[in-house]
């Protein structure tokens, strides 16, 4: 909505208004036509826009309300793009979303989890912030409606879950600045104990080895996810004897500081070095220059899980595959070709 907003030159809440043909809005048709087109023009069909298609319906093994809970809510946009990704596809079939926030509380949870099936859920998605393998509370096991993990998953498989293909991305974000000639790459990462980290961590060495680039521990430096972190660990970096000519930030926040560490070094970005990040945050597009990043898919992720409901039941309790869904790298302006030596 971002991109389209810019593009029509209007607000994002203008695009959502008419891309979800939004009740009580006044709105000039002239207006609305130029969203539509701004949207088609970069490439969404016209199927993407709720106003322009009737709702479909529902598998008739859903009743029409589905329960999606998570243990963190309020803190984190993450939360929010995968249940706005679970909003769309229900209201496209014709469902309504029921959202609680446990805290992962093991007495308040439970309880949440029946108030939903109180209200007559036939479903529910169980997401969890952080990306990690759960023992799934014995509740879950026990209700009698599908259940669906996202952005977590169970070792036993006994549910459908999706996650986001984290190696793969921090694969792909290493691999594009070896594509621009960089062979001396810093990785700032998060929390070490993190799977998101280990995850990311184990893209970048694998795409240094697959283009026979020896790894560097002193290119390695551990962050927590946070721009002072991104700005503290970047110092050290640059008091490297052979420093390093692009750095691959494991988040946004940890580019922010990233980004200011380097103009106080009066570094220019990309010409001196290259900086990637990887979140896809709204304020990697209005960073300077522009911040090339990878996408969490949670927005996919949500909607995949709603996908699952509608399809027709698996007899029986089988092992469920983990899903795992790309992390698309959004190129921006901070890449440079790497300067001669």
């Amino acid at each position: 909505m971002t991109d389209i907003a810019r593009a029509a030159g209007c607000s994002q809440a203008t695009v959502s208004f008419v891309l979800n043909n939004s009740p009580g809005i006044r709105l000039s048709q002239q207006t609305r036509d130029r969203v539509i087109e701004a949207a088609r023009a970069l490439g969404y069909s016209p199927p993407m826009f709720s106003a322009l298609r009737p709702l479909v319906t529902p598998f008739e093994g859903l009743d029409g309300v589905i329960g999606f809970a998570v243990d963190q809510l309020a803190t984190s946009p993450e939360a929010v793009v995968a249940i706005e990704g679970a909003r769309q596809a229900s209201w496209n079939a014709g469902n309504v979303l029921l959202v609680a926030q446990t805290m992962g509380d093991a007495v308040m949870e439970p309880r949440a989890i029946q108030a939903l099936t109180r209200r007559g859920i036939s479903a529910l998605i169980y997401m969890t912030i952080f990306t990690r393998e759960i023992t799934a509370p014995d509740f879950l096991y026990g209700l009698d409606i599908p259940v669906i993990l996202l952005n977590c998953y169970t070792a036993d498989y006994a549910f459908p879950a999706v996650v986001p293909s984290e190696i793969a991305g921090g694969q792909s974000s290493t691999r594009h600045l070896i594509g621009h000639g960089h062979r001396r790459i810093a990785t700032i990462t998060g929390e070490p104990w993190m799977q998101a980290a280990q995850d990311r961590l184990k893209g970048y060495r694998r795409a240094l080895a697959t283009a026979d680039i020896p790894f560097d521990p002193e290119l390695v430096v551990e962050g927590d996810w946070s721009a002072s972190a991104g700005y503290a660990a970047t110092v050290k970096l640059l008091a490297l004897k052979d420093r390093p000519t692009a750095i691959f930030c494991q988040n946004d926040r940890t580019a922010i500081g990233c980004y200011e560490a380097l103009k106080e070094a009066g570094l220019h970005i990309p010409q001196d070095i290259s900086v990637v990040g990887y979140d896809d945050e709204e304020i990697a597009r209005h960073l300077f220059p522009p911040l090339t990043t990878s996408i969490l898919p949670h927005m996919a992720m949500g909607q995949w899980a709603i996908e699952q409901l509608e399809a027709p039941p698996t007899p029986g309790r089988g092992r469920y595959p983990i899903t795992k869904l790309e992390c698309p790298l959004v190129e921006r302006e901070s890449v440079g070709v790497v300067a001669p030596a």
